[in-house]
């Protein structure tokens, strides 16, 4: 399954909209995916499970790069 993370790059400072970015991650489950991102440096705001039409469309996007754990 492929997860779309919402997070903050900056883990010391209180989160804020506009310095939200996002990326792909590929895992069995939400728990896997979180567990893939501990040793990385950001705050993870939202991990959200896409498929269907939302993968399709999100593909299309050119920063589209699914990270493996």
């Amino acid at each position: 399954m492929i997860y779309k993370v919402f997070y903050q790059p900056k883990p010391e400072q209180v989160p804020v909209r506009e310095n939200t970015e996002s990326f792909y991650v590929e895992a069995s489950s939400e728990r896997e995916a979180r567990k893939i991102l501990a040793d990385k440096n950001i705050s993870i705001e939202f991990v959200q499970q896409i498929s269907g039409v939302f993968l399709e469309y999100e593909k299309q996007n050119l920063n589209f790069k699914v990270e493996q754990g």
